[in-house]
């Protein structure tokens, strides 16, 4: 359509030409340039569309951020018409949530998922392991390992009761004790040996790395029928892979990997801000700045900028916890002992309350993250702990001085102080005390310039004695 265009443009005779008139008619030419570059764009476009992979490495836990780039990198993939996507992976385990919301994109993909345990070193461990099962190819650098997939629940559950006749059985206690930990470990067995099954590898082993928290190293996994490649590289897998049919989605898919093009995939700016707010102890600091921005804007009304950075920090906090595993017994404590320091300002308890404050902050610091590999750094806590306990020892040190110092203005000042007459008087009259003059009263007669001491005072007339000038006595 395109040259037809040009030639009823052009006004083009079309009659016998022979090869010099192709070569040298310019309108020809022009349009046998253009022809050459449609089809080499064209060409180009669908080679980039079908022999590309998208690359995403997973450096660290697995968490809500690791999850949204690795589903949408699925989405993206199946939109653009990628060939596959690589999950290169090095991962110490993660959120059971996230784990799982990994391994539903990946079952549900239309384009093959490979996940490489890379670069050397590396491991899949916890939920590195299920994600690694459920891939449709599962590949392993030498010197790396996969295993200990049993899941972690931090703090346990609690000890049952004890039958007071002392008649409890033994077995059944035990049984009662650990029923948590059996429904959590049989939940995530049935899960991973499904994944097993799914694509055929082995199940005996899948379910020892839950319940024995089993480990195997590449070439034992290899051995084991656990994953399905061992390479040195990137470069590597690649040529194993090429020509390899896979089932995706009910369909036979043939990877071919020759001339493949691979696309890294890097958070945008939106899960590098997701990064940070959902790190364990950035989100932390955010609920403390939080807190203690609302405290200066109530105890300091109208300051405004407190009150905007408090309440702005309070809610990241908020979303941050609402992605990550909290334990809220340990929120609880971390709150109480906020509250605890803050009441130390306003109750005179000795220090009892914001001592109390300090050890139910700290221990609710160090509890308030329910998982293994997603939790405050300690000398965080530590840090913040001691800083709260020296606050409160400078309230304690400030509050131990004001009690001892001198009084500096109110009627407890007036007391003591020493003045002289005005003008004389039998019984009330006018005496100056540090150049002001005051109402007051004695029980004997006063003469002008007579010195005087304050006994008492009663509302604004002072009760005043006679001083002798050389003793200092009456």
């Amino acid at each position: 359509m395109f040259i037809l265009f040009l030639i009823e443009a052009f006004k083009i005779e079309l009659k016998p030409l022979n090869c010099n008139m192709w070569i040298t008619h310019p309108v020809l030419r022009l349009i046998l340039g253009l022809s050459l570059i449609w089809f080499t764009h064209a060409t180009m476009a669908q080679v980039s569309a079908t022999k590309r992979a998208y690359l995403v490495e997973i450096d660290g836990a697995i968490g809500p951020v690791t999850q949204e780039l690795i589903v949408r990198t699925i989405d993206n993939a199946e939109a653009d018409g990628a060939s596959m996507v690589i999950l290169q992976m090095n991962t110490p385990g993660g959120l059971d949530h996230s784990m799982r919301e990994i391994v539903q994109a990946i079952l549900d993909a239309h384009v093959p998922v490979i996940t490489y345990v890379s670069p050397q070193g590396s491991r899949a461990a916890s939920a590195g392991t299920y994600i690694l099962y459920a891939s449709h190819v599962a590949a392993m650098a030498p010197a790396t390992n996969l295993g200990a997939a049993t899941p972690v629940q931090l703090g346990g559950t609690p000890d049952p009761p004890i039958d007071p006749t002392g008649n409890q059985d033994a077995d059944k206690g035990d049984d009662d004790k650990t029923s948590m930990e059996k429904k959590i470990i049989n939940d995530a067995t049935a899960y991973i040996k499904g994944l097993a099954e799914l694509r055929g590898r082995n199940v005996e082993w899948a379910e020892q790395a839950v319940r024995e928290a089993a480990s195997l190293t590449a070439d034992e996994a290899l051995e084991k029928q656990v994953i399905d490649i061992v390479a040195v590289d990137l470069t590597a897998l690649l040529k194993q892979l090429d020509g390899r049919q896979l089932n995706v989605k009910g369909r036979s898919v043939t990877l071919d990997t020759d001339g493949l093009i691979i696309e890294r995939i890097t958070p945008d700016w939106r899960s590098s801000v997701l990064a940070i707010i959902t790190n364990p102890n950035i989100a932390y600091v955010l609920m403390l700045v939080g807190i203690y921005g609302l405290i200066m804007e109530f105890s300091n009304p109208g300051s405004i900028l407190p009150g905007v950075v408090g309440t702005i920090s309070l809610l990241l906090a908020l979303y941050a916890f609402q992605v990550l595993p909290i334990n809220y017994a340990g929120l609880a404590l971390l709150g109480i002992g906020l509250a605890f320091i803050v009441s130390e300002l306003f109750v005179t308890s000795g220090g009892i309350l914001g001592m109390g404050g300090v050890v139910a902050f700290t221990v609710g610091s160090i509890m308030l993250f329910d998982d293994e590999y997603i939790a405050v750094s300690i000398p965080l806590i530590g840090g913040t702990a001691l800083v709260a306990a020296g606050f409160m020892l400078w309230i304690l040190r400030k509050f131990a001085t004001l009690r001892h110092s001198q009084v500096v203005s109110g009627a407890e000042f007036m007391i003591g102080r020493s003045g002289e007459v005005l003008d004389g008087f039998k019984r009330r009259g006018r005496v100056e005390i540090d150049g002001e003059s005051w109402l007051a009263e004695s029980k004997v007669p006063m003469t002008a310039g007579q010195k005087i001491r304050v006994d008492a005072i009663n509302k604004l007339v002072l009760k005043i004695e006679p001083v002798d000038d050389t003793t200092g006595e009456e």
